[in-house]
């Protein structure tokens, strides 16, 4: 039903889109209604979120909230927060394209008159930057980090790669819009600010200090701070739960992000003492003691996996010994829903000493380790590899099994004992990723077994 509902939505985006951009007569409030239209399929197949983790991100539906007297905020996978004032509003993110227009619709209900005459980008990310083509007038000024446009650049350059990988690990997005009101990119900053960088100004009694923080979710993140009101605009600077173990590395793909920048970026937060941070996902925090004493034990919990690591490498440990090794004590326990303490680990020991790991020759060239994996399974024979990965799994030791599981179906395929072997060694897998119940991990892996379950089946 819902991949029915998906390929509805396409086909309902892809035609409304071509017909905003064809008829002259279609100017931008009739593309926002058609556009606003496209969301509520959306909406519809996507349902509501039962909780505030990152698997519900799609289900939060569009709603707008009141902050105080003249700040508002529209719900959605990616929030979008309008400060009102006397000379105008001021929006901080934009939210996803195909909840854009809905957001807009909702936030126009309840807003006073007055011009956008400022939109601050927390950083590149589609569900952030979706919605500036639906908002922005001829004088809007659009401020972001200096780095967005690069961050821009290559995220729409390799747009189809990460695209595919986008569309494993969150399956109900749609098919990728090439053009019109729900393409990504095309966002062109009037200011930047730099990695630290303050940039100030004063609109209808309400002052706006605008902060480069890079890290986190990439190297053109900013934030946005109140100084009067104590109140901290933080995009993704935490990632999408409060307080979590941040992503360092994202499994999904994309440029690695900088350990040591991002633990100033959390330090200059610190040093504000937000009373409540409003961040572009889910629900404000509020109170001293959960908002600072938050994003202290995320830059705590950073630095101790950070420090860990520096000190393995310089012990002579393989990143692999590091990624088994290194946990958090229990005074820095987060959730890690979203970033892996492990997958931090490799990240930060890549980060310093790049790909080549000193372990074999073989690294430094073109060829693979399972260039070799199907004479191998000929000379060990499929049957006798699937029998090892067997007792493998009984021991515990899956990740030993899938190693040999994958050199018996590369020899044959549709090996049947394998594929079983396979489908047993995912489940443990899936069951144990189930108690840190990091999003990614186990998509990853209900795709693979469902893959796996495939295979079985035309075999």
């Amino acid at each position: 039903m819902k991949k029915l509902a998906l390929a509805i939505l396409v086909v309902v985006c892809g035609s409304l889109l071509w017909f905003a951009r064809h008829s002259d007569g279609l100017k931008q409030e009739a593309a926002i209604q058609a556009a606003s239209m496209a969301g509520n399929v959306a909406s519809a197949v996507m349902g509501r979120a039962e909780s505030e983790r990152v698997d519900q991100l799609h289900n939060v539906p569009v709603t707008v909230e009141k902050i105080n007297d003249y700040i508002y905020q529209a719900r959605g996978i990616g929030n979008t927060q309008v400060i009102t004032t006397t000379q105008g509003h001021v929006l901080f993110d934009t939210g996803i394209s195909i909840q854009a227009a809905n957001q807009l619709k909702a936030l126009r209900e309840v807003l006073p008159e007055g011009d956008i005459t400022h939109i601050i980008l927390s950083h590149s990310h589609a569900d952030h930057i979706g919605g500036v083509k639906f908002w922005q007038e001829e004088d809007t000024e659009i401020i972001a980090h200096r780095d967005f446009a690069e961050e821009q650049r290559y995220l729409t350059e390799l747009e189809e790669y990460f695209w595919n990988r986008n569309r494993l690990l969150f399956p109900f997005m749609p098919e990728r819009p090439q053009r019109g009101m729900f393409a990504y990119g095309g966002v062109t900053p009037d200011h930047t600010v730099a990695d630290w960088e303050l940039r100030r100004f004063e609109q209808g009694g309400v002052v706006f200090e605008v902060y480069g923080t890079p890290g986190a979710e990439g190297a053109d993140n900013l934030v946005l701070w109140l100084p009067r009101e104590k109140i901290l605009f933080s995009g993704d600077t935490f990632g999408p739960m409060f307080p979590q173990f941040p992503n360092v590395f994202t499994m999904r793909g994309e440029k690695i992000r900088k350990p040591a920048e991002y633990l100033r970026s959390l330090k200059l937060m610190i040093a504000l003492q937000p009373e409540l941070i409003v961040p572009s996902h889910f629900s404000p925090v509020s109170g001293v003691d959960n908002t600072v004493g938050g994003i202290q034990r995320m830059h705590d919990a950073v630095k101790y996996v950070h420090d860990q690591v520096i000190a393995g490498m310089n012990a002579g440990k393989s990143v692999y010994q590091l990624m088994n090794e290194v946990t958090l004590p229990e005074h820095l326990a987060l959730t890690q829903g979203h970033g892996k303490v492990s997958w931090a680990v490799r990240s930060i020991w890549e980060y310093y000493a790049t790909w080549f790991h000193f372990e074999s020759t073989t690294e430094l060239y073109g060829v693979p380790a399972r260039s070799v994996y199907a004479q191998v399974a000929e000379l060990a024979g499929a049957d006798a590899l699937a029998e090892q990965a067997a007792q493998y799994r009984q021991q515990r030791q899956c990740l030993h099994a899938l190693h040999l599981l994958e050199m018996a179906l590369s020899a044959e395929a549709g090996h049947q004992g394998a594929l079983r072997e396979q489908q047993r060694c995912l489940e443990v897998l899936l069951e144990q990723a189930k108690v840190l119940n990091n999003t990614y991990e186990v998509m990853w892996l209900k795709d693979q077994l469902a893959r796996t379950a495939a295979r079985l089946a035309d075999s």
